[in-house]
């Protein structure tokens, strides 16, 4: 999984009291792929692990991954 450089946000929300991820790279138009963790580790560690089961599920489907996003610094 190491070879995969997808990128997560995470944002703390006082709402939920909790870490809310999002996985940018695999949203479409009628969907987007969350998570979250009631401790930044724990919203990090769900992350992986959706991304795990995003990648495994495109590739048993054969679907294309979506190209990471990188930052580009000048």
């Amino acid at each position: 999984m190491s070879q995969f450089k997808y990128r997560v946000n995470i944002v703390w929300s006082d709402v939920d009291q909790s870490y809310l991820v999002e996985l940018p790279e695999f949203a479409t138009e009628i969907q987007r792929y969350f998570t979250d963790g009631e401790t930044y580790e724990a919203a990090l560690k769900n992350a992986q692990e959706v991304l795990e089961l995003l990648v495994e599920s495109y590739q048993a489907e054969g679907q294309t991954l979506p190209q990471p996003q990188t930052l580009q610094v000048a």
